[in-house]
């Protein structure tokens, strides 16, 4: 299984894409000599970085922090004394331990999900919303959506493993105790 996604709260999925797709943060200007003035070391310890507590190396952080501030992968290279391939692999191990980090969280949170309903291949997707709520009656936990919002969330979290009403792969949907409802698929 794999996490597709975890509705309710800030997730894995957007926080994997955030560092996915290199951005411009809020309130960042379009100069690039900004992000090239950026101070790695005083940035990484505004955010919290602690390599003794974290799955990247300080490299790896460094490149990122960078990359999410725009700069270009050639700019980091010269600016580290390294090639611009050794930066792009540095980037590459780093999303890759960021979405591995992730669904690790996922997987433990899935553990301990005190609701945990398994979706069949073949089901209708009407059918997905009264199975969750039979399930947290049983289990004494809140879910705080519509049936026709779960329906989307699941449909819209579970990517091509829906398709129309048909579930097309099995899926695990997990509903953490405080009502959060995580979607994963086979």
């Amino acid at each position: 299984m794999r996490t597709v996604g975890t509705l309710g709260r800030t997730t894995p999925a957007v926080s994997v894409a955030f560092f996915n797709t290199p951005h411009k943060p809020a309130g960042m200007s379009d100069d690039a000599g900004d992000a090239a003035d950026v101070d790695v070391d005083e940035l990484l310890e505004r955010l919290g970085f602690d390599p003794d507590e974290n799955i990247l190396t300080r490299r790896q952080a460094e490149v990122l922090a960078l990359r999410e501030r725009g700069l270009r992968q050639a700019d980091i290279a010269t600016r580290l004394g390294t090639s611009r391939a050794n930066v792009s692999s540095v980037e590459a191990s780093a999303r890759e331990n960021v979405r591995k980090a992730h669904e690790t969280v996922s997987f433990a949170e899935a553990l301990t999900a005190p609701v945990q309903v398994r979706i069949e291949t073949g089901t209708d997707l009407y059918d997905i919303p009264n199975r969750v709520y039979d399930a947290c009656d049983e289990a004494g936990v809140k879910v705080n959506r519509t049936a026709p919002d779960l329906m989307k969330a699941i449909s819209d979290a579970a990517g091509d493993a829906v398709q129309g009403r048909k579930v097309r792969r099995e899926l695990l949907v997990g509903v953490t105790g405080d009502g959060s409802v995580q979607v994963r698929t086979e």
